[in-house]
């Protein structure tokens, strides 16, 4: 039995603490120092062994001659991993992402130089510091709205979120505006719809992101010629020059290429002076970023001759650093080899160290061996002399001819240095053999074999790597977090690495400690541990290359391929504009049969992905299944999707399977909103400006509802449109606002702003009348399915307006947008039949009366109602037994036949078409 056990010892005891024999029980004690020196924690190893048969040598030489070679190479094993376990910091992948914009080809005014170029390559910065990268060039506002809630998606939890945009950008009144390259701002109310406003971004990564760093290349001229815009309820003039102050939250840094109010240069160059500073010092490893800027501050003052000086508030309390470099060079901590004596320098095969992190890695020896001399290139290597890592392998060892018979153990340790700092320890623990005569020759010829027979099983090990990753397409499902990849590479071997020789286009490849960067490498024993996490909102197939490396044989490439995949529950039951969803969105009466199963089977595959338990709410709601719809909801919220804050609180202003209550649903549309959802933004932002279940704000109220509407939400869009066109609470009324924001609908394909848009061309409000166009928005309304749009029509038919007069034609329209859902249609259509007078059916007419009481749950038209009352019992019983004989199922029976009538026409309406986006 051999006992090992280490004590920690000071690392400056002198050689008679190092090494003595003790005789205790009939049993020597060996106390060796493996490595004097080697590191500031040492450990002392006690072997504790029969007596061996000589002497040991002296601590001069801390030589131990021992007939059990595996004890001292267990004893250097401990101490290896002592060393690692006392230098070796946890780590995990934090989560980093980052948006660069470059504007450069402005269409209304001139294009700028550098932007593009800038977004090349402060993307690749980021990229090359492990941040998953969402590049966009020359963004109108729309793409800018895609892309951004593509890029807050990604950034929901995450530890560190930037933007860095480079393009024009202004302030008016304090604010800071980012300019789209479509923006033309001639009108007032331009700014609102057609720049961004640096102060929703900024709240919007507060509400996602533990950290907020916004990079702002942007501080140019104004280009516009126009000098006051829309701003709330205020015309307020512009600034002429650079970006003003911003004052940032806990935990943000905002960094301007100059200082408030001056303005920025384009430079001579292909870059920017401040974009080129910072890639090049953002470089820089484990400098924290307010460091990294202060040496771009000192870069652009000098490159501009003090003309421009970068700026920036933090407000920072958690260090950041942009460029990682916390990993050490990866090496076996312990090998072992037999060496012969007297034969000249053998070779000691020791492979060479690999950088994760893709940089250079030097050697030092911290404790060269007592029986020999190491040899590099024919010149011997001194203790502390740097060698570079990949000549590691061919370092040699020459032990002289030797006087002993027996075998001898020896040591060599040395340490790995890589360019920031880090390092990590090997030792080479070999048995020394004499080399002379025929024994010798057997020895160094089995030698020689078990080399070539090593050559052999490496070049093995390669291939077979190499043909586990080569050619193969690995389906990664989007918004899921980092999915292994499962790669089974059939081989451990220390001496195999894999280098990235081209990383994806989108997207982060990682393991379970550190996200990997295009220059990573990582050893053959973590493949198995490779993630991929793809790229919101991008869906191309992506290929993956590695260089399989090992020492003294030949690399081999392997590329494989990864194929980005939308869950069927997104693609059928995904919401519009879900800040924390993967795709464009369906409404609630788009989705269609097959929705439930699909979300079923992602919450039972995903069940702590909290968007699929939303998204099976939403699914099981337009069913009709509303108690278990609301249960699933309410896990989606508890689990911390926004939206379905939200939905919470419209099912309880809606009535869906529970009591009206405004004050409740006021509390969730609250939550959303504080966490930038555009949909709880619209309502709480609705309810405030008019005093719905709350105290009246119309100030905060409308300031929300223009948050929502910059997000492109188009409900927030067309309630701003009713505001202006109305004048309401204080806010002027201005038609050419209104028509404004209502273009803004038409262009994001809201069918709602093409019916509200279309009006206005039949009034001639805010533009010239023009029945024509308000036909044709009428009728792209109608065919994208919009409840209103067919009555819109139908009175342009029944009126003679813009269209030969066709009553027949009108009715139609009528009754289609009654079956939509629109009670005006309804009444419309009711008051149509009574015109034809003697030849009127009162039946028909009583019908449609009862579907615009049942269909107007806010009373907008309570002379619905008043009608209704005044028609007969006969044609009123006729009329409610053709409504129930289309019911399904019965309904409770009692009260007035009028009030049995609007329950009834209801009933058939929801039965039907249970339309949740008419209220």
């Amino acid at each position: 039995m051999i006992a090992i056990r280490f004590v920690v010892a000071n690392p400056f005891c002198r050689c008679g603490a190092e090494a003595a024999a003790v005789i205790s029980g009939g049993r020597y004690a060996c106390i060796l120092s493996l490595v004097r020196g080697f590191h500031p924690a040492w450990a002392d190893c006690e072997l504790f062994n029969r007596p061996p048969r000589r002497k040991l040598r002296s601590c001069g030489r801390q030589v131990i001659a021992v007939k059990d070679f595996a004890m001292l190479r267990r004893c250097a094993l401990i101490a290896a991993l002592i060393l690692v376990g006392l230098t070796t910091v946890q780590a995990h992948a934090d989560r980093r992402v980052a948006l660069v914009i470059g504007n450069s080809e402005y269409r209304e005014i001139p294009a700028l130089k550098n932007p593009d170029k800038d977004a090349e390559d402060v993307s690749s910065t980021f990229r090359l510091a492990g941040f998953d990268v969402f590049v966009a060039k020359d963004l109108t506002k729309l793409q800018f709205e895609k892309e951004f809630r593509n890029y807050l998606a990604a950034a929901d939890g995450a530890d560190l979120a930037v933007v860095y945009y480079s393009g024009h950008g202004f302030q008016i009144g304090g604010e800071n505006f980012l300019i789209p390259v479509d923006a033309s701002l001639k009108a007032a109310a331009d700014i609102e719809v057609q720049a961004v406003k640096l102060d929703d971004v900024l709240q919007q990564l507060r509400a996602k992101s533990k950290i907020q760093v916004i990079i702002l290349d942007a501080c140019r001229n104004n280009p516009f010629p126009r000098k006051d815009y829309w701003l709330r309820d205020q015309l307020i003039a512009a600034g002429g020059t650079g970006l003003a102050q911003v004052k940032s939250s806990l935990n943000t840094l905002i960094a301007f290429a100059t200082e408030p109010g001056a303005v920025a240069y384009d430079g001579s160059g292909d870059l920017s002076p401040f974009s080129s500073a910072f890639s090049r010092r953002a470089l820089a490893p484990n400098q924290e970023i307010r460091s990294v800027m202060a040496a771009v501050r000192r870069d652009v003052v000098e490159a501009t001759k003090g003309a421009q000086v970068p700026w920036e508030n933090s407000s920072l309390i958690d260090e950041v650093v942009l460029m990682r470099r916390a990993n050490r060079p990866a090496l076996p901590p312990v090998l072992e080899k037999t060496v012969p004596s007297g034969i000249g320098p053998v070779a000691l095969d020791l492979p060479v160290p690999v950088d994760v992190d893709g940089g250079a890695v030097s050697i030092s020896i911290e404790r060269p061996p007592a029986l020999g001399r190491l040899i590099l290139d024919g010149k011997p290597v001194a203790t502390g002399e740097p060698i570079e890592g990949k000549d590691l392998p061919r370092l040699q060892m020459d032990v002289p001819k030797g006087a002993d018979a027996e075998d001898q153990v020896d040591m060599l340790a040395y340490a790995t240095h890589d360019e920031w700092g880090g390092g990590s320890q090997g030792i080479l623990v070999f048995r020394v053999k004499n080399g002379d005569g025929a024994a010798g020759k057997q020895l160094v010829a089995s030698l020689e074999s078990e080399q070539k027979q090593e050559v052999v099983e490496r070049g093995i090990h390669i291939a077979g790597a190499a043909e586990a990753i080569d050619n193969r397409d690995v389906k990664i499902p989007v918004g899921v977090g980092p999915v292994p990849l499962k790669l089974d590479v059939p081989t451990k071997d220390p001496g195999v690495s894999l280098k990235l020789a081209s990383y994806p286009a989108t997207g982060t490849l990682s393991l379970p400690d550190r996200t990997l960067s295009p220059q990573s490498s990582l050893m053959a024993d973590e493949v198995d541990k490779l993630r991929y996490e793809p790229q919101i909102g991008a869906a191309k197939p992506l290929i993956v290359g590695f260089d399989i490396i090992a020492d003294n044989t030949p690399s081999k490439p392997a590329t494989m391929k990864l194929s980005p995949s939308v869950d069927p529950c997104d693609t059928r039951a995904g919401e519009p504009l879900d800040l924390q969803g993967v795709v464009p969105g369906l409404l609630p009466n788009e989705i269609g049969a097959g929705a439930v199963e699909a979300c079923q089977a992602a919450v039972k595959a995903y069940p702590d992905v909290a968007r699929f338990h939303y998204e099976l709410g939403r699914a099981l709601l337009a069913a009709g299944k509303v108690d278990e719809a609301k249960k699933a909801i309410e896990e989606a919220a508890d689990k911390g999707h926004v939206r379905a804050v939200f939905e919470l609180g419209y099912l309880v202003a809606s009535g869906i399977g529970t009591a009206v209550d405004p004050t409740k649903a006021n509390i969730f549309y609250s939550a959303a909103s504080d966490k930038g959802d555009p949909y709880g933004m619209t309502a709480w932002g609705r309810a405030l400006f008019n005093g719905f279940g709350v105290q009246r704000d119309p100030s905060k109220g409308l300031d929300l509802l223009l948050k929502g509407a910059a997000m492109g939400h188009t409900y927030a869009i067309n309630e701003l449109a009713s505001i202006f066109t109305d004048g309401r609470n204080g806010v002027p009324a201005d038609y050419a606002r209104a028509v404004a924001f209502l273009k803004a609908g038409v262009e994001r394909q809201d069918m709602y702003s093409m019916n509200l848009l279309g009006r206005n061309y039949l009034t001639g409000r805010g533009v010239e009348k023009d029945p024509k166009q308000a036909q044709a928005l009428f009728q792209k309304a109608m065919d994208l399915g919009q409840p209103y749009a067919p009555a819109s029509l139908a009175r342009m038919y029944r009126d003679g307006v813009g269209v030969a007069q066709d009553f027949d034609e009108a009715q139609r329209l009528f009754e289609l947008a009654t079956a939509r859902g629109d009670y005006s249609g309804a009444y419309d259509r009711a008051a149509l039949e009574m015109q034809k007078g003697n030849k009127a059916d009162q039946v028909v007419a009583v019908r449609y009366l009862a579907f615009a009481v049942g269909l107007d749950l806010r009373d907008e038209l309570p002379s619905a109602q008043t009608t209704l009352a005044q028609f007969g019992a006969k044609p009123k019983a006729a009329a409610l037994k053709q409504l129930r004989s289309e019911l399904k199922s019965k309904i409770p029976t009692g009260g007035s036949v009028d009030d049995q009538l609007i329950k009834t026409a209801r009933a058939v309406w929801e039965q039907a078409n249970p339309r949740r986006d008419l209220f």
